[in-house]
């Protein structure tokens, strides 16, 4: 999955653009709406508080680097004292699982209350009252969708894509 931005100019050309995107067989939990604070957004996909932190990234952040302090603690800890290689292997896997899951707990709750970097460089326009809309959409589908929504509305901003989507979200 890769997710596309739309810079939208107003609520009636946000719905246009969702419709497209649902005619287009984008399902509605793969669409998300970022407005102003105190716009009405009616019947729009308002994006979760997993779209507008950085949770993610920071979550796969914490598990590489507590994953990897976990090992390189689980291999000083098989160094120093004398042990056979059935119990340091199992120390190297224990410590590493243990830190990676650590990490990844420490990782998401500073993830979620740090402001997501991609839409960062939205705030501007957000504040001036356009609307972010965020799809995420099949790699192979992704010009086709981008077309579609440009044929329709040729006032739409395509601002660029987000390369990796995870799957769970």
């Amino acid at each position: 999955m890769r997710r596309i931005y739309f810079l939208a100019p107003d609520i009636a050309t946000t719905k246009k653009i969702v419709d497209d995107l649902l005619l287009a067989r984008i399902e509605e939990k793969h669409i998300h709406v970022i407005a102003k604070s105190g716009t009405p957004l009616e019947d729009l996909p308002e994006a979760s508080l997993l779209q507008k932190s950085d949770f993610i990234p920071a979550v796969e952040q914490g598990i590489a680097l507590g994953g990897s302090t976990g090992m390189l603690a689980g291999l000083v800890a098989v160094i120093l004292p004398p042990a056979s290689t059935v119990i340091a292997g199992g120390v190297i896997l224990a410590t590493t699982l243990a830190s990676a899951g650590v990490g990844a707990w420490l990782g998401g709750m500073v993830g979620m209350n740090v402001g997501n970097r991609q839409i960062k460089k939205f705030e501007g326009a957000i504040e001036a009252g356009e609307l972010l809309v965020l799809a995420d959409v099949p790699r192979e589908r992704l010009n086709e969708i981008e077309a579609c929504v440009k044929q329709h509305l040729p006032q739409v901003d395509i601002e660029g894509t987000e390369p990796n989507i995870p799957a769970f979200p």
